[in-house]
């Protein structure tokens, strides 16, 4: 995997993790919901410092519940460190089974945005936007850029500073959140459509 540009967490070592690391990636994204973007990013991080790894391959080798409880030590990973714990092991079960246990063999080989989305929207806990996201994150980020990635990544692979995909900086980081917070003041959500009520 081509190191990345993101900058998120504003710890050098997490956002290292995430820029070389897929699986890390992969889990950060997979946490960033209900809680602060820095905060769902520096989950993999974490959660490596406590397992010595993130091999998809262990993790889905140990007890599910055994994984939640690492997941659930304090300061826990996630406001819902047994859920989100239950669908990283899950999604590192899926890991291991198609992909020989690494996050970037999902898209190392992938020919377009579609196959992408599609093998993304597998994965426990990746819904269509988080889906989109994600390809705009690979694409802006990561330079996993397969034939029409941006019309699959919908809104989010346009020049919008709307996502964690537009971070690469603390200006870029600085503009999203003023974005997102204008977009909340204007009762809209992260696709520019009128949030429901």
């Amino acid at each position: 995997m081509t190191t990345g540009t993101l900058y998120i967490t504003g710890d050098k070592q997490a956002d290292s993790l995430l820029n070389r690391d897929g699986t890390a990636l992969l889990i950060g994204m997979l946490l960033d919901q209900q809680v602060s973007m820095e905060l769902a990013f520096a989950g993999p991080n974490r959660l490596r410092g406590r397992l010595g790894h993130l091999d998809a391959r262990k993790i889905a080798k140990m007890d599910r519940e055994e994984f939640v409880g690492v997941c659930a030590e304090k300061p826990a990973i996630h406001r819902f460190p047994a859920s989100m714990g239950r669908r990283i092991h899950d999604m590192c079960t899926v890991l291991t089974e198609q992909y020989r246990g690494r996050a970037s063999n999902l898209w190392t080989d992938v020919e377009t945005g579609d196959e992408l989305y599609r093998r993304l929207r597998e994965l426990p806990g990746f819904g269509d936007e988080k889906t989109k996201i994600f390809i705009a994150l690979l694409g802006k980020r990561m330079a996993v850029t397969p034939q029409d990635w941006r019309d699959s990544a919908g809104v989010f692979g346009d020049d919008v500073p709307r996502s964690i995909a537009d971070i690469d900086g603390p200006v870029a980081l600085g503009k999203v959140r003023e974005w997102k917070k204008a977009q909340k003041a204007a009762k809209k959500d992260k696709q520019g459509r009128a949030a429901p009520d």
